[in-house]
């Protein structure tokens, strides 16, 4: 570590307890379940009207899944290389976070396309509430991951800027917190469509 580094890292922020911008965060991801609770609820309610069309779920799901539990691992692995000052890492695995989360997200894209192929659709004379719920799951769930990546960018700069270490943990413990939101929702919405679907 050079000796500007170690000038950088004397700044010590401020308590961690209640900062604001972690309440923030954590109203955002209680507000985020309450909606996809409400989502899978009345994806429970409306399969059971009927005119419900059963189909397989694709099987590529299961990789989009894998990758975000191993982009889930790299930011825990970056978060504890901040704890450790160990600088080169902390940028190294938001880094892998974040190309893991892009990856996820073309993965996404071609569960959508493998959709249409089978002709499930979204809406349309031809969509079924089934498919159209599926895709609503999903978009909704990307759209939060979007967020996630552009949180991993900022974090990322901040780490260039010497700003991400054991003294200043805050904005790595925000995202590392969110990530694993995202990808502990993610799995909870796998799991409720591979058990009900």
């Amino acid at each position: 570590m050079h000796s500007s580094e170690l000038e950088i890292l004397k700044d010590r922020e401020p308590g961690l307890g209640t900062h604001p911008t972690r309440v923030l965060m954590w109203l955002m991801m209680i507000s985020s379940t309450m909606i996809f609770a409400a989502y899978t609820s009345a994806y429970i309610v409306r399969r059971e009207e009927g005119n419900w069309m059963e189909f397989d779920l694709p099987f590529s799901l299961l990789y989009t899944t894998l990758i975000i539990v191993l982009s889930s691992a790299a930011i825990q692995w970056a978060y504890f290389a901040a704890r450790k000052d160990q600088l080169q890492q902390v940028k190294l695995g938001i880094l892998i976070s974040f190309v893991l989360g892009l990856v996820f997200l073309a993965g996404q894209w071609n569960v959508w396309g493998e959709l249409v192929r089978n002709k499930i659709y979204f809406s349309g004379v031809d969509a079924n509430p089934s498919g159209s719920f599926l895709y609503v799951l999903m978009g909704v769930h990307a759209f939060h991951l979007v967020t996630g990546l552009i949180f991993l960018l900022i974090v990322l700069r901040k780490s260039f800027n010497y700003q991400v270490h054991s003294r200043q943990m805050l904005s790595i413990g925000n995202v590392t917190i969110y990530w694993h939101f995202l990808g502990a929702l993610w799995l909870y919405l796998y799991l409720f469509l591979l058990l009900n679907h």
